[in-house]
């Protein structure tokens, strides 16, 4: 193929142009995000100050009302000892008593509301900052592959074996970032063991005034929320770089993720392997496992299918990918106009081309969507 430095240069310079603004306005959307994170964590420890003094205060108004029922029985029963003005007195403290218990016991349940709803949305913004440094990093690292020496990527491009190599590079640099990530998140989930903590003072001082059904209730919420974090961090973590990818291999982390995949989305999913099966670079295993994720994840949100079938394929020089569904389909014509419903597939077939492989699509409407993807692997692997 015949390429023009200088028609290159223009569509490199062009893609830079876009991704320097596209990296500026995802890092004011960074920074926006980590001020309203900041913001909510204050306002929640605020929140969790306030709620730890509201118990407090509810304990000390239940204990002195109850004295003031004592005493207004007391007064109630001697008319010798005590005259009207007390009996009036002891009552009129009573009923204020209990009237500042009802508004404080609103003023607790007000503040465990509005604690758990800015616990949601912390996970929520700590989600979207976790979300745009990837996408951040990601594109740092295609403008720094954007930005090399213009001759020297016209040189790469010449031959399709090189051409395969700037992808696996550019996909092992992504999947390095996801496993910076996944460690960050798996060392340190510092805000959840501060709410922990914080919840955990709410039962001690509960146990204290003796609520047993109130610390019963608040220990089940409190074990619901760890459970539901705990899981939340493992699907995060083995989202952004499955272990057994580097220690197993690609099968049966597919294998694993397609067995998850019916669980979750509770549709028949078979996945079959031909030929004989070997291990391939790591980049190459990282970009198939990739696209049988983004296939999958389109069948569910788009086909909503009740079967689907996931077959690899090892060949001498290629591996062939076989995603096949009974689901809606489409028309094929619709994804040459880049609709917005096909982005995932848009988005595969690109990914397809820099690997130097092609993506063929069969669907019409009713009648379900295969996926056939055909990718090299004679690259050689000592030159991930």
């Amino acid at each position: 193929m015949d390429f023009q430095a200088d028609a290159i240069d223009r569509v490199i310079k062009n893609a830079i142009q876009v991704m320097e603004n596209s990296k500026y306005q995802m890092f004011e959307i960074l920074e926006a995000a980590r001020d309203e994170l900041a913001s909510l964590n204050q306002e929640l420890q605020y929140v969790m100050k306030e709620t730890i003094e509201t118990l407090q205060k509810v304990d000390q108004l239940e204990l002195n009302y109850k004295r003031s029922r004592i005493r207004l029985t007391e007064v109630s029963r001697d008319f010798v000892r005590y005259k009207e003005d007390d009996i009036r007195q002891a009552y009129e403290k009573a009923t204020q008593l209990q009237l500042d218990v009802m508004i404080y016991r609103e003023k607790e349940m007000y503040l465990k509301a509005r604690r758990d709803e800015l616990q949601k949305r912390v996970r929520n913004v700590e989600n979207s900052v976790e979300r745009a440094e990837s996408i951040g990093s990601q594109m740092g690292v295609v403008l720094e592959y954007l930005s090399g020496e213009l001759g020297q990527v016209t040189r790469i491009i010449e031959t399709a074996k090189n051409r395969q190599l700037i992808g696996l590079k550019i996909i092992l640099a992504q999947e390095e970032e996801r496993k910076r990530i996944a460690r960050e998140i798996h060392d340190g989930p510092a805000q959840l063991l501060a709410n922990l903590v914080l919840r955990t003072e709410i039962v001690e001082r509960m146990l204290m005034k003796q609520e047993f059904k109130m610390v019963q209730d608040e220990i089940l919420d409190l074990k619901g929320q760890v459970r539901s974090s705990l899981e939340e961090m493992r699907k995060v973590i083995f989202n952004l770089r499955p272990m057994a990818l580097d220690d197993l291999g690609l099968i049966p982390t597919l294998r694993k993720y397609v067995h998850d995949y019916e669980e979750k989305t509770k549709i028949r999913t078979i996945f079959e392997t031909r030929g004989k099966e070997h291990r391939l670079s790591s980049a190459m295993e990282a970009a198939i496992y990739r696209l049988v994720q983004e296939a999958l994840s389109n069948a569910a949100k788009h086909a909503y299918p009740t079967y689907v079938l996931v077959e690899i394929t090892y060949q001498a020089q290629m591996v062939k990918i076989v995603v096949q569904d009974n689901g809606l389909g489409f028309k094929v014509e619709l994804l040459e106009q880049k609709s917005k419903d096909h982005f995932g597939l848009i988005g595969m077939r690109e990914r397809v081309e820099l690997l130097e492989g092609r993506m063929e699509l069969e669907s019409a409407e009713n009648q379900g969507t295969k996926i056939v993807i055909h990718i090299p692997t004679n690259v050689e692997k000592g030159k991930e």
